[in-house]
């Protein structure tokens, strides 16, 4: 084979060098903090930083996996920017500021509602109180588990019936915003979970959600899946990706079966449509 020629070998040598100065050098700490530079409302939000950092927003310390990774979400109404303080494990900080770009929410009337969950009585409205605080509950959980950091799926397929945010008029009167997906199906069609976790809470007669089970994905990340006909799991279970939850059904405030699954970043409700949409 002939020799290559000297300028050409000097040519090759040079991008060979160029390839490699772009290349972390081995064992090399990582130290760059990588944030979105705008994202939706309604938004789980993935950083990057160097392992070991503190990371704040919104007054709350964020848990940072071994290998760097952080999650926050960003509300429905979140004008912004959302603010991220960084401090490295060197001491040094670097501030994030994340552009949230608004949505239009157009309003969706629900008629046939019963007028008893529309407009409860006292008694009815305190139960109503008591089970919405033990939802909350079950939301404040910040495991060190990363099961929010893969790939959703859905689960359930079929016609999405109501989307997340949008403002809702039951019967006339106007009510909360939508604080999630609606999925409608037949009553019995198995709900798989859209990614790993734990179950945190399962009830089957909730006044308003009926059958309403949270799963826990790790670092304030949850899953909740309302007006189930069948829960297959309980509290403490870890299940996986895939697995059947329970059945589709039209329990509580329900028009028609349906599932409707909500997911939260602790108490600030994100879009699972968008959980759906993000880039691998």
């Amino acid at each position: 084979m002939r020799a290559a020629s000297r300028p050409h070998a000097r040519r090759c040598a040079g991008a060979l060098l160029g390839v490699l100065a772009a290349l972390p050098l081995a064992g090399a700490a990582d130290d760059r903090v990588v944030f979105p530079d705008r994202v939706q409302q309604g938004a789980m939000v993935i950083g990057k930083v160097p392992p070991g950092s503190q990371v704040t927003h919104a007054g709350r310390t964020l848990r940072v996996t071994g290998y760097g990774s952080v999650v926050l979400g960003v509300g429905r109404d979140e004008a912004g920017p959302v603010q991220v303080s960084v401090t490295r494990p060197d001491g040094s900080r670097e501030p994030v500021a994340i552009q949230v770009l608004a949505r239009d929410w157009p309003v969706q009337r629900v008629d046939g509602v019963p007028p008893a969950t529309v407009d409860p009585p006292p008694a009815v409205a305190e139960r109503i109180r008591r089970e919405q605080a033990q939802v909350s509950a079950a939301r404040v959980r910040d495991d060190a588990r990363a099961d929010f950091a893969q790939p959703f799926i859905r689960p359930v397929e079929g016609r999405i019936s109501g989307r997340f945010g949008r403002a809702r008029v039951y019967n006339g009167k106007p009510g909360s915003p939508h604080s999630g997906m609606d999925i409608a199906a037949p009553t019995g069609t198995p709900i798989r979970a859209p990614a790993p976790g734990i179950v945190t809470f399962a009830a089957p007669d909730l006044y308003l959600t009926g059958g309403t089970l949270l799963l826990d994905h790790g670092h304030g990340i949850s899953s909740n899946f309302l007006h189930m006909s069948r829960i297959d799991v309980a509290v403490g279970d870890r299940v996986e990706q895939g697995q059947v939850l329970g059945a589709v059904g039209a329990t509580g405030r329900a028009t028609g079966p349906h599932l409707h699954w909500g997911m939260s970043w602790f108490d600030v409700r994100i879009d699972p449509q968008l959980v759906l949409e993000r880039a691998p």
